[in-house]
């Protein structure tokens, strides 16, 4: 298999035992990370010249909905009730099979020029197998990592998941198949514990919205039949109480955050800071492009915004001024959109980190700089110059790779104009 030697670059590994930022070499061996260190021997293996760049683990954007890229910005100005109302209950049932192909694939290709390398594709708009296929089939020809969560169109509280319907879905080498299910705060009792209970049986990372209000019984139910774990993922978490945060951190679940989509539509602020406090950290997601940027490093960066801002205004209603040192490191931000990214989507053992034996997923940044983490955080699909994923270049000298884009801009275009309509009208 192909060998090359990243050489030159500052690197920003994210791996526990290694400095913040080093001068290191990264050799690839095939789709796998052979080595990471000083002076690597370069026998037989291509050398790129990375001098001045800064190479990081690809992005993780643990929670986006793909299918909904070519309504791109017309939900700026919407709260939660209208994205329901006109998303979901107006024109989600236009959709097209190939409107669903052209969004997934548009969707996943502007997450490669970000630099995302790994995708929690929450698709919730399957009303039949023909519309599930052609999501399925955008995802793989964009060539982006990906964990594929089906889910269904808002249905009653006690419409148990389809679960026949995901065990004929395949994965492959760089898509996995999870389950989004309505989850504990939609569904009634019995209808969570199936859900759970079956994606267990699979092995399948189960993930569902949480926010807008309290817990409901259904959580209860579902503690109480010792289903929550490692694979149970929870988007936002707005609502829960601290109580509820703890039995999930103490579990080993996950909490992914759209900090942008949940202050702005109204679904609660963040839990960021309340993660922390229990020792644990968010995972990040963009959720919609119809309402939110599709960038994952700014989700990053309102996040520690937000949380710096809460602890400041806490430290002056308590002593009288904001506080003298940093709470939160732009460091923790970076882990949040790469480390606990990857956790969230059962991918920790592969992506996230820049170690031997993980996979050569990871991002070229082209702009130079005294701090490297802050130029990581604060870069832009711009500086973004290169690309790999698995030991494939999907991107280079800032320009997508295997992809003709203006076909793709095309297709999304008439797809956008055709659902449109039923947005506004």
């Amino acid at each position: 298999m192909s060998r090359t030697l990243l050489r030159g670059a500052r690197v920003i590994t994210m791996a526990p035992h290694r400095p913040d930022t080093e001068h290191a070499d990264i050799l690839i061996d095939g789709g796998t990370i052979a080595a990471v260190g000083e002076n690597l021997d370069a026998t037989g293996a291509e050398i790129v010249d990375l001098t001045d760049r800064i190479v990081l683990p690809g992005l993780v954007n643990a929670h986006l909905h793909t299918w909904q890229t070519a309504l791109r910005g017309v939900g700026t100005d919407w709260t939660l009730a209208d994205y329901l109302g006109r998303m979901h209950g107006a024109v989600a049932g236009h959709y097209r099979p190939e409107d669903m192909r052209i969004g997934t694939l548009a969707g996943a290709l502007s997450q490669l020029d970000r630099g995302t390398t790994t995708l929690g594709d929450w698709c919730h708009n399957t009303p039949t197998p023909e519309h599930t296929d052609a999501a399925l089939d955008g995802l793989r020809a964009s060539g982006i990592r990906g964990v594929f969560l089906h889910g269904t169109p808002y249905s009653a509280p006690d419409a148990t998941h389809p679960f026949s319907e995901v065990d004929r879905l395949a994965g492959g080498p760089l898509l996995t198949i999870g389950v989004a299910v309505r989850g504990p705060q939609l569904s009634t009792p019995d209808t969570a514990i199936a859900d759970f209970r079956a994606a267990a049986e699979r092995g399948l990372v189960v993930s569902m919205h949480q926010s807008g209000g309290a817990p409901g019984p259904a959580w209860a139910a579902v503690r109480a039949a010792g289903l929550l774990g490692p694979d149970t993922n929870v988007v936002h978490g707005a609502g829960l109480t601290e109580e509820w945060l703890k039995i999930l951190v103490d579990a080993g679940a996950s909490i992914t955050s759209t900090p942008e989509n949940e202050l702005g539509q109204g679904h609660g602020f963040p839990v960021t800071g309340h993660l922390l406090r229990l020792g644990a950290a968010p995972s990040l997601g963009t959720d919609t492009d119809a309402v939110t940027p599709a960038d994952v490093l700014s989700a990053a960066r309102t996040a520690l915004a937000h949380q710096r801002g809460h602890d400041h205004d806490h430290h002056r209603q308590t002593t009288g001024s904001f506080a003298l040192t940093t709470t939160i490191t732009a460091k923790q931000a970076l882990a949040w959109a790469t480390v606990e990214g990857a956790r969230a989507l059962g991918l920790a053992d592969r992506v996230g980190r820049l170690d031997a034996g993980m996979q050569a997923d990871l991002v070229v940044i082209d702009a130079p700089a005294p701090n490297p983490i802050a130029a990581a955080l604060h870069a832009t699909a711009r500086d973004i110059e290169a690309v790999m994923i698995a030991g494939r270049w999907r991107k280079r000298d800032h320009t997508l790779l295997d992809v003709d884009i203006d076909a793709v801009r095309d297709q999304l275009r008439d797809s956008s104009a055709r659902l449109l309509p039923h947005v506004t009208g």
